[in-house]
């Protein structure tokens, strides 16, 4: 028996400037309700989460601004690139981050879109306080000390 070999290209779309925006708190992991069309474009891996943020509205978790390029094939079927799109989570959870975003300098973020091993498209979201200035330019000083230690290091 031959098995067939799966090439699996791994999706991993990252919001990189949201760590360094804000301090992140509680990572929650949550399902995506998508289009056929939607589905396809994120496993090419035409998406983008820059601008991205989610609100709670009837007690319902919608990301806004997530761009999902149009995809290629699909005709009129085809969605709109930056539509609000709903996130599957426990009611349990919800209630929990409806509480936390209610108290001042808190937000929701996604951070990461990938696609599991069962090939549903996932997003994970954090829990996030702002940062103020003087915390991005500490955060940007350890990042050069890090880098600067590497490169001492390697010397040796």
């Amino acid at each position: 028996m031959t098995e067939k070999k799966t090439k699996t290209k791994t999706v991993n779309i990252r919001n990189k400037r949201a760590s360094f925006d804000y301090l992140l708190v509680d990572k929650y992991t949550a399902g995506l309700v998508l289009t056929g069309t939607e589905i396809k474009s994120i496993r090419a891996g035409k998406a983008s989460l820059v601008d991205t943020f989610c609100f709670i509205h009837n007690g319902e978790v919608w990301v806004k601004n997530m761009y999902v390029a149009e995809y290629f094939y699909g005709s009129y079927n085809n969605h709109s690139a930056r539509r609000d799109r709903k996130l599957l989570l426990n009611r349990k959870e919800i209630r929990k981050l409806q509480q936390s975003t209610k108290t001042p300098g808190f937000t929701l973020v996604p951070t990461l879109l990938f696609i599991d091993e069962n090939g549903r498209a996932k997003l994970d979201i954090y829990l996030c306080r702002g940062k103020k200035e003087y915390d991005k330019r500490q955060t940007l000083k350890e990042k050069e000390d890090r880098r600067e230690m590497d490169r001492q290091f390697k010397k040796y």
